[in-house]
């Protein structure tokens, strides 16, 4: 337990600015495939996640980096889009994905908000609470995928029609968001109420003591003053009403990396940038916020890009693994560099 409240503080820390790096690794086991992401996977999803738990309790004394042992309780992208009626393609080898069940926009002027209860996400409370009794209170989880309403809404809404509606109707768009909006207040109060305020993101993998985190990915294909219209008033609501906000982005929206910054309470934010871009972004946000980002092309790349972001810049690296002592290694040379950055700021 001294441990993880080591971990935590390191990440409240980074969040603070008292400390401007820090490192995640990532162990990846052969021997605990993770089933399809399907309902009726239920209790094999919830034995994945209890053994991945007992794995990373294991890691905790032998990497000294900063993961925080979690109940992972991922999802698709689906699970929200699905509750408003969408059908879902389950394909064999990949995550499911919502079926758009919505044509135009008097089609979803008729849309309902579900009744949670009445929902699969029914299902998801009653796993975490299968994989909380076999691990203790003190097991922190992992948040399932938590898309925004402009991204659930573009999953519901047949996409070419939806991008159309919000110059030719607007108000159209807004209402179905904020039909969106109120059911997954429902369900987060809920979430939050039952399993507490400090969780681990659904992606990437980053500790937040308080608030939500989301993927934001349609805005990448909108204009910054889209941005404004459709975006910026629904990631604040959320972002005060749970405290502060963590998000993700698939798109390429480099175009939107001011408009980010008018978030308020933004802790932390992952951008899908390939790696010559990161300095720049560490350059942009440096005042704004901690950003976290996977490295793939080994410790050269890494130690590189140090080299070249702000001393300034609160920043979260992780990087995967195949084998323990391989991470072991890794997060030793990791510290060391951190160091040098330290004393050379």
């Amino acid at each position: 337990m001294n441990e993880i409240l080591r971990r935590k503080q390191s990440w409240l820390d980074l969040y603070s600015g008292k400390t401007k790096r820090l490192f995640v690794a990532n162990v990846c086991r052969d021997d605990n495939p993770r089933p399809l992401l399907w309902w009726e996977n239920a209790d094999a999803r919830v034995e994945y996640a209890v053994k991945k738990y007992h794995f990373q309790m294991e890691c905790l004394g032998k990497i000294p980096d900063s993961s925080i042992p979690y109940l992972d309780m991922i999802t698709g992208t689906e699970i929200f889009a699905e509750a408003f009626g969408c059908g879902v393609f389950r394909p064999e080898d990949n995550n499911p994905a919502a079926i758009p069940c919505v044509a135009n926009a008097s089609e979803a002027a008729k849309i309902k908000i579900p009744n949670l209860e009445d929902t699969n996400l029914s299902i998801l409370f009653d796993m975490a609470d299968k994989a909380r009794s076999r691990t203790g209170n003190d097991a922190m989880f992992k948040f399932p995928d938590i898309q925004t309403p402009m991204d659930i809404a573009a999953l519901i809404w047949e996409k070419t029609d939806f991008f159309a509606s919000m110059y030719e109707d607007p108000e159209a768009i807004k209402e179905l968001c904020h039909k969106i909006k109120l059911f997954m207040f429902d369900f987060l109060d809920k979430w939050i109420g039952r399993y507490g305020k400090e969780h681990i993101a659904h992606y990437p993998d980053y500790y937040i003591p308080e608030g939500i985190t989301v993927s934001e990915d349609e805005l990448g294909a909108v204009s910054p003053e889209m941005f404004d219209a459709f975006f910026l008033d629904e990631l604040n609501r959320f972002s005060e009403r749970y405290g502060s906000i963590g998000i993700h982005c698939c798109a390429g929206a480099k175009h939107q990396w001011e408009n980010l910054k008018k978030v308020k309470h933004l802790r932390l934010l992952n951008l899908n940038l390939p790696h010559r871009d990161m300095p720049e972004a560490y350059e942009c946000f440096k005042a704004s916020c901690v950003q976290f980002h996977g490295v793939f092309g080994g410790y050269d790349e890494l130690s590189d890009l140090l080299d070249k972001i702000p001393a300034e810049a609160r920043a979260a690296f992780w990087v995967d693994f195949g084998s323990l002592n391989e991470a072991v290694e890794f997060t030793k040379k990791m510290i060391e560099k951190f160091n040098e950055v330290k004393q050379d700021a």
